[in-house]
């Protein structure tokens, strides 16, 4: 059964990246996103079953960890990028 959920939000954390890029919420690329989303998605797993935390049922803490992961990664990325290049 643990291997159902496991793969289960994986497959949901690649749901929610492509959503993002087809809305233009990020514009990384599919693949970057989908990679994103996915460690997101494997930390939560094994925080929520090494730890029991959790926010809700699996598939949830899977929507809810892509879509914070997709928001708040790129974005510190883009601004590192952005510092580095007007220093030169």
């Amino acid at each position: 059964m643990v291997l159902f959920t496991f793969f289960g939000s994986l497959f949901i954390a690649a749901a929610v990246a492509v959503l993002f890029e087809r809305w233009g919420v990020t514009r990384n690329g599919y693949a970057v996103s989908i990679l994103v989303a996915l460690g997101a998605v494997i930390v939560l797993f094994f925080l929520r079953a090494l730890f029991h935390l959790r926010i809700g049922s699996p598939g949830l803490d899977a929507i809810i960890g892509a879509s914070a992961a997709l928001i708040l990664i790129p974005v510190g990325a883009v601004r590192g990028r952005g510092r580095r290049n007007r220093r030169r």
